[in-house]
């Protein structure tokens, strides 16, 4: 008899969707290794004061665990609009705000809404590769087109791309991951006025960026163009998993009526309003990683690494053989790093100054390996 139950049964063994077979989950490897720059998280923990802060707050609102969480996240989005205005300079609402658990989840619900069978998704790869598990999951076509050799969208090609798929959705992350370009709002606007679908932009990564946001456009076309974030990145709250959309208010009403009802519960509501409450003195660690993010990028070109032009809190670099044999030379050198399946490229995070010694000290070894 088998120790766990139902052991013998395998996934050929069940009546799985046929699209899903041979599919793997996403994830990155969680690896205990001495230095973790492979799933861009900010390196740096809250405050002691923000800690306190939750702490006090999870205490309260314990108290009222026996009734279900605000539905509708009202003080939330409010907080996020303010932020929201504050940070890109662009007056936005609490009917402009959606917020869900990350920005996957946010993503996932714009699926539901406006893909489905028989509608189809646009993305321009090496890009975000949940966008097709995404898609395959809402039973949404994706359809990719691949960037430039400079890991950039071709304005040309990707309207070209438009108008031969007339697609229902297009991505377009900017900041890109894995590769850290920002797409130009010139490009993003054309894009809004040719589909007859929406243009969702992922800007999880925008906060490390010196270019104006999408967020801007949202107003002259507020049913074509739809902005994602994320605080998980540089709110140093991957761990809380909140994540938010800046829409037309048609389209906060509409993700309501494809949403799980009570998706945010009262504790996760009650950390990210604190985190809101600290966000002076938690995204003082951007300028201290962008600034890492330069030292790093010159260091890996020092020693002869393609390091690609980078707005986010990573950097894609290369050209290597053989990936994944260099990926484990860094991991075995303590440095566990991303393989993103990008041939001859691999992303690394931005750590801390300690982190990123760490890394620039394996490339060497690396580098030195490679030219021998």
């Amino acid at each position: 008899m088998s120790a766990i139950p139902g052991e013998a049964a395998s996934l050929a063994d069940l009546p799985l969707r046929e699209e899903l077979a041979g599919a793997s989950p996403y994830g990155a490897p969680q690896i205990d290794a001495p230095v973790r720059l492979n799933t861009n998280e900010n390196p740096y923990p809250p405050s002691e004061a923000l800690v306190e802060e939750l702490v006090a707050e999870v205490r309260a609102a314990a108290a009222g665990l026996n009734r279900y969480p605000d539905r509708g996240a009202v003080e939330l989005r409010e907080r996020l609009a303010a932020y929201v205005s504050g940070q890109v300079g662009v007056e936005v609402s609490t009917a402009n705000l959606w917020a869900a658990n990350g920005s996957n989840e946010v993503l996932h619900q714009l699926l539901q809404a406006f893909g489905g069978p028989g509608r189809t998704a646009l993305g321009f790869t090496p890009s975000y590769s949940m966008h097709p598990i995404l898609c395959q999951g809402t039973h949404t076509e994706f359809v990719s087109r691949e960037r430039g050799s400079d890991f950039r969208i071709d304005p040309a090609g990707a309207l070209a791309a438009v108008r031969e798929i007339d697609p229902d959705v297009v991505f377009v992350t900017s900041p890109n991951n894995p590769t850290g370009d920002v797409t130009p709002l010139e490009l993003i606007e054309e894009l809004a006025r040719q589909v007859k679908g929406l243009v969702v932009v992922d800007e999880a990564y925008m906060e490390f960026s010196d270019q104006p946001s999408a967020i801007g456009l949202v107003d002259r076309y507020p049913n074509r163009l739809v902005v994602s974030r994320t605080m998980s990145k540089a709110f140093d709250f991957a761990g809380g998993r909140l994540g938010y959309l800046v829409a037309a208010p048609a389209v906060v009403d509409a993700l309501q009526l494809v949403r799980l009802p009570y998706h945010l519960s009262t504790l996760g509501q009650a950390a990210a309003l604190v985190a809101l409450r600290h966000a002076d003195e938690t995204l003082a660690t951007v300028a201290t990683l962008k600034k890492e993010r330069a030292r790093v990028a010159d260091g890996l070109a020092g020693l002869g690494f393609e390091v690609a032009d980078s707005e986010a809190n990573f950097v894609f670099f290369g050209r290597f053989s053989d990936s994944h044999a260099a990926w484990q030379a860094f991991l075995d050198r303590g440095v566990l790093i991303r393989d993103v399946g990008q041939r001859g490229y691999l992303r690394a995070t931005i750590g801390t100054p300690e982190d990123n010694d760490a890394l620039l000290d394996a490339a060497r070894h690396v580098a030195a390996r490679r030219g021998a």
